[in-house]
């Protein structure tokens, strides 16, 4: 599931009716733009509509509904056919700003918020969005239909009461900061379709939103094409002006991003997002690139990066010892993966909430060592003595020197080399899969593999489709892999889903690792129901800690910058988001007058 971004405290600007995309909520009672503002600053009174935009995504899809658990749904499906009641600002930290919801009052108590749905609110249908619609999805995606990462992240959100024909109100369970943006970055659901076409049913049905964008053509599992809503009912909306600018949007499906950087070479779409070191360096280059019919560039951005890692899989009894996990840990040569593999281009993860200020720094004091101090008989001691920092081999560290430490921590938890392999006392030797999703991290597997194999662990990686990929990792099905846990600029809810024990063994959440451990779910409340900036500051550094020596993971890297390759036939504002997506700023993007032909 996407991040989102929530708030720390509920501001209420009750808007006129009358102006055009209303009210802001933010996080310390100021939102940037003021009642009746034109367009985020981000898009341009200059863009114009037209013409063919193809994208690509990699594996296939088998479904046409994004929110429910089994299958796969297409790209793009949830941001272009489906809308929520608000939608965040991308170069504000914790504001959004009223879409379908016209106003958004909270009560002063904290416990609940009333929406008043824009009378103008359509689906695509024509039918009007209803306070029925908005209770309608509540109540499906905190059922069994919808994904289980629906149903942690709004489960504090207790019901909907419709007031009126214009009016719904939510009622919150307990107070917490974020639960009024949380409520707000609802999707909303038609009744009707859904009444006609069960939710969770797994048929390939077209579905009715208020979105921007209509399916217009599927092909299963090799493309999708959208095509703009002439009666988008918000065309003319500010938090809509200037975007979604392409009549029509096809996704092409590739095997994998191998395949997919040749067919953007050799033209088959127009834009790409690049994730992998050695194709931003070696294989984006050519004569295209040379004449500038093709265009590779870096895009800042502020974004927190949280965590990728190789993720442990404590479900299974290989990793249930911290100390193997350790162990195993430092085995991971990042230094010279990011020197011969990755160009230097990467900075190595060094907290869950990396490149953020509430990544843990040094040891814990004040109200962050409060918070831990309850728990300080069951946690490691290093969470108390030791500052965390990522396992390395700058000298006068070395890979020799972490494999051998890795080895006698291993002796002492009772691993010892038989046949060239170790084994533990009930004869079962140290040995797993690495579960992988795409080719291009099997050059990055194999070095760790190669050094895990020198201390007798037998390891081995596997790729799989992204079909099935998912599939897998919904159902907790594999023993390592590769994942990213990535966090909003202001953690919340979320954290439940990443580390909570009552997500820990169900299905679908993004709790992968399988934590159950009452330190980290203590800390979790303690962010959810923070009060104020220093106790979710306090509250997410003491949670890095004790997840860091956990040893739940062990950490990769980030880039602060968005790498992204395009065709030459685009115009775009001059003004970047702060807090995006390659996809969201795309979406801001428009075609030159000469690249508008349909192809």
């Amino acid at each position: 599931m996407k991040i989102l971004f929530p708030a720390l405290l509920a501001l209420v600007i009750i808007l006129p009716s009358s102006v055009l995309g209303a009210q802001g909520i933010s996080i310390d009672g100021k939102v940037k733009y003021p009642p009746g503002f034109s367009k985020f600053d981000y898009a341009s009174d200059k863009a114009q509509k037209g013409g063919h935009l193809v994208l690509h995504d990699l594996g296939s899809y088998d479904k046409l509904n994004p929110y429910t658990l089994k299958g796969t749904a297409p790209a793009g499906l949830d941001e272009l056919v489906f809308e929520t009641l608000a939608v965040p600002s991308l170069d504000e930290p914790f504001a959004s700003y009223g879409l379908i919801a016209k106003d958004i009052a909270v009560a002063e108590d904290k416990l609940s918020v009333t929406f008043t749905i824009h009378e103008a609110a359509r689906f695509s249908d024509g039918t009007p969005i209803t306070p029925e619609d908005v209770k309608f999805s509540l109540d499906t995606l905190k059922s069994q239909a919808a994904s289980p990462s629906y149903q942690i992240y709004f489960q504090d959100i207790s019901s909907a009461e419709i007031l009126d024909q214009h009016r719904v109100r939510f009622h919150f369970s307990q107070r917490n900061r974020e639960l009024h943006m949380i409520a707000s970055q609802m999707p909303v659901f038609s009744k009707k379709f859904y009444t006609a076409h069960p939710f969770d049913a797994p048929d390939m049905t077209p579905p009715v939103g208020s979105g921007p964008y209509l399916v217009k053509e599927i092909i299963p599992g090799k493309a999708i094409t959208y095509v703009r809503n002439p009666q988008y009912w918000a065309k003319d909306l500010n938090v809509r002006r200037g975007m979604f600018n392409f009549d029509t949007i096809t996704y092409k499906y590739f095997k994998d991003q191998i395949v997919a950087v040749e067919a953007f070479k050799a033209g088959e779409f127009d834009f790409m997002p690049v994730n992998i070191a050695k194709q931003w360096a070696r294989d984006l280059n050519g004569p295209k690139f040379k004449r500038g019919e093709l265009i590779k560039e870096t895009l800042p951005h502020k974004n927190n990066a949280g965590m990728q890692a190789f993720v442990f899989n404590l479900r299974k009894p290989v990793f249930k010892d911290r100390l193997v996990r350790k162990a195993l840990s430092l085995a991971f040569d990042f230094e010279w993966t990011n020197a011969a593999l990755f160009f230097g281009q990467y900075t190595r993860c060094d907290s869950f909430f990396s490149n953020s200020t509430m990544r843990a720094q040094g040891l814990p004091t004040g109200l962050e060592l409060a918070y831990l101090e309850p728990f300080r008989a069951t946690l490691p001691q290093e969470v108390f003595t030791i500052p965390p920092a990522p396992f390395s081999t700058k000298p006068p560290a070395s890979l020799r020197g972490n494999l051998l430490q890795a080895k006698k921590i291993l002796d002492q938890a009772g691993w010892v080399v038989k046949n060239g392999v170790l084994t533990n006392s009930a004869g079962q030797p140290l040995e797993f899969e690495i579960l992988l999703v795409g080719t291009g991290f099997e050059r990055v597997m194999e070095p760790y593999i190669n050094n895990l194999k020198k201390i007798g662990v037998r390891v081995h990686s596997r790729v799989i489709d992204p079909a099935l990929y998912i599939r897998r990792m919904d159902n907790f099905d594999f023993d390592m892999t590769v994942s990213v846990f990535g966090q909003a600029q202001s953690p919340g809810n979320e954290q439940r889903n990443y580390w909570h024990s009552s997500t820990a063994e169900r299905k679908g959440s993004r709790n992968l690792i399988g934590i159950a451990d009452p330190a980290v779910d203590h800390l979790v409340d303690r962010i959810i129901y923070a009060q104020t900036q220093e106790e979710l500051s306090a509250a997410c550094k003491a949670l890095d800690r004790v997840l860091w020596y956990g040893y739940y993971v062990v950490p990769n890297w980030y880039l602060a910058q968005h790498r992204i390759a395009y065709r030459s036939i685009f115009a775009r504002p001059e003004t970047l988001p702060l807090y995006y997506s390659p996809s969201q700023a795309l979406m801001t993007w428009w075609l030159k007058p000469e690249n508008r032909q349909q192809r």
